[in-house]
């Protein structure tokens, strides 16, 4: 088996207490949640959502019947099972360039925060493809190079990358900006039709966070979220596979229905508290959690 690319995994780490809760991110959280409401119109039936961590946004997808969260940390996943329960959601602990799921396993998928830890996104958005059905809706968020602060820094000479030029950039390990035309590239090149943008986080300064009611500046980035122009931090990409392919698995109370062996892509059947291949792989059930980062 070929070597896996670097993965970041946030692992036991106090993302959820140190970054999010209670540091001062409630703009950010309330612009995302908002850029996902507008683009989250049309119910379905199965959603994955890809890096769910500790489940921040999950509360976002109810017109979905099933909600599958993924992640390769199984700390963060916990914590998202003690908030959510197992009633209509699943979770499942694995790495995102070998997904543990059948052919077409789900119409909906949304990527927010996590593609710009990937190291080989054509890799990545491959296995989004596969995953989703007929013409499923997929949500994906990417960090922008090309934004403001980054083309003043840029113009004053103080950046040490150019926010204009095509490629990524790795400003610090396992963390990329992309440039918008690079990203909708890669989009299309892996089966997508990009289909709307939602620019997001204009405000996202310290100072103006420190100053003005988060009220404020929630409102202010709603305006400058239908501006469409693309020199924001944070963009929102919503996209539709290309191509027929039915969605398979309808069954949502049975996760053994789309969940595959990542090695073989073999159907699984429960042995003993754990998921076995027909190969003889054996992947552990932890506390609710399918976790297929390695088999026991």
């Amino acid at each position: 088996m070929s070597q896996r690319p670097r993965i970041c995994d946030y692992g036991d780490s106090t993302y959820r207490t140190d970054f999010w809760e209670g540091r001062g991110r409630d703009y950010e959280d309330a612009v995302e949640r908002l850029a996902l409401r507008r683009l989250l119109k049309k119910p379905g039936r199965r959603l994955l959502e890809i890096g769910a961590g500790f489940g921040r946004l999950t509360n976002e997808y109810r017109m979905y019947k099933q909600v599958v969260l993924l992640d390769f940390s199984l700390e963060q996943l916990q914590f998202a099972r003690e908030r959510y329960g197992d009633v209509g959601y699943v979770y499942v602990a694995a790495d995102a360039y070998q997904m543990p799921f059948c052919l077409g396993a789900f119409d909906g998928a949304t990527m927010i925060r996590v593609i710009h830890h990937f190291v080989d996104v054509p890799m990545v958005l491959a296995q989004v493809n596969r995953v989703v059905a007929g013409s499923g809706q997929f949500i994906l968020e990417f960090a922008n190079k090309r934004n403001l602060k980054a083309m003043l820094r840029h113009a004053l000479g103080r950046n040490g990358w150019d926010p204009y030029a095509p490629e990524a950039v790795e400003f610090v390990e396992l963390n990329f900006n992309f440039h918008p035309a690079s990203m909708r590239q890669q989009i299309e090149a892996a089966g997508f039709e990009p289909r709307q943008h939602i620019p997001v986080s204009w405000l996202r300064l310290g100072a103006l966070k420190h100053s003005l009611p988060t009220r404020l500046l929630v409102a202010l980035d709603a305006m400058f979220q239908r501006s469409a122009l693309e020199y924001s931090p944070s963009i929102f990409l919503d996209a539709r596979r290309q191509g027929d392919r039915l969605l398979a698995a309808a069954d949502v109370n049975d996760p053994l229905a789309f969940l595959r062996c990542p090695r073989s892509g073999a159907t699984l059947q429960r042995q003993d508290g754990s998921l076995v291949s027909p190969n003889g792989l054996r992947w552990r059930v932890m506390d609710g959690v399918y976790d297929f980062r390695q088999p026991l």
